[in-house]
């Protein structure tokens, strides 16, 4: 029996920590600035010598990005909720992945999410969770492939919140989920969808990824690999031929050479040899945010329409769709075993 000044515990909890990248609180110069701070003094994101890096990052890009990037922002904000396209996506998804795992396992699981950057934190969510029982945490990146500027940096601030732990629970990280069935069928299933709503078969579906330095490639990072496989799988999924679809990436920074084919340029070349209808998606993100619905939505389009194109179509990520939130389930259960 626990004497009566006893702590009060609670019931012990398994929880499932869904990991998104991050977004602005607001699009104002303030508060695109403190997240850009956060976002590019990361070592995975930006891995120059810090002398080098940070007087570049503190006294030029921090001084004029704000302005350009909350203006990218502005122009997608979910201007009712006051919050990014990001964040709200994020919530429904799990909002239906807490109803789905409740439904399995009632109130011995937790289901919360967490930004890499921004709000809300990793570290104050996994407080939450320890502070709730949860004496086992599953933490899901949300990055199909992974990438050391992605899934590991997630990770990253996963360990370091539990290693602030008094009480540390076990823990769990979900791999990269790229060739997972589930995945790649509700991949499918929004190509095929989309194409039953056009009146002209797109010449070309282009699966744009984000970008990362060439070097990391020959360093050892997998994502580029990942990214080729998603592609190929997809392929095969829908039965189609090869060449009717190209992997391209997008979201170059900087002046080294990154992944090619540029998703910009390439789009842009298709259309001055002739292919006037595309249709664009993004395998790389699960919710739709401002590399898709500002870079890829304006900026990709209008480079392939100023290049002769016509009929360009951005089918969504797959966001908080039934098939992905299946999916994401199936994967969270198999990742749970032994635990639930």
């Amino acid at each position: 029996m626990l004497p009566a000044n006893h702590l009060k515990l609670p019931s012990p909890k398994t929880g499932i920590l869904i990991a998104n990248l991050g977004t602005p609180d607001n699009y104002d110069y303030w508060s695109m600035r403190r997240y850009l701070n956060e976002f590019l003094s990361d070592r995975r994101v930006i891995d120059l010598p810090r002398w080098k890096w940070l007087p570049i990052l503190k006294l030029i890009i921090l001084t004029k990005r704000p302005f350009s990037s909350g203006e990218a922002y502005k122009s997608i904000w979910n201007e009712e909720q006051g919050e990014s396209p990001l964040m709200t996506i994020t919530r429904a998804q799990t909002d239906k992945l807490r109803d789905a795992l409740t439904d399995a396992h009632g109130d011995k699981v937790q289901v919360e999410f967490c930004m890499r950057y921004g709000n809300p934190s990793t570290v104050s969510k996994v407080e939450e969770m320890i502070k709730n029982g949860c004496e086992r945490i599953l933490f899901f990146p949300l990055y199909p492939q992974y990438a050391g500027a992605t899934t590991a940096t997630a990770n990253d601030a996963f360990f370091a919140a539990l290693g602030k732990a008094p009480w540390q629970p076990a823990a769990r990280t979900v791999p990269a989920y790229f060739a997972h069935p589930t995945y790649v069928d509700a991949l499918a299933q929004s190509v095929e969808a989309a194409y039953a709503k056009m009146d002209v078969r797109p010449d070309h579906l282009i699966a744009s990824y984000h970008g990362m330095p060439e070097r990391y490639l020959t360093q050892g990072d997998p994502y580029h690999c990942q990214c080729q496989k998603s592609t190929r799988l997809l392929k095969e999924r829908l039965g189609w031929e090869d060449g009717e679809i190209i992997t391209t990436f997008q979201s170059r920074f900087g002046r080294e050479e990154w992944l090619k084919p540029y998703t910009v340029e390439h789009v842009a070349e298709l259309a001055r040899a002739g292919k006037k209808n595309i249709a664009v998606i993004a395998p790389a993100f699960s919710a739709d945010c401002i590399e898709t619905l500002e870079e890829i939505n304006e900026e990709i389009q209008e480079a392939f329409v100023e290049a002769g194109g016509e009929t360009f179509t951005y089918i969504p990520c797959l966001n908080d769709d039934a098939a992905h939130i299946a999916a994401l389930t199936q994967i969270i259960e198999e990742d749970l075993q032994g635990w639930v």
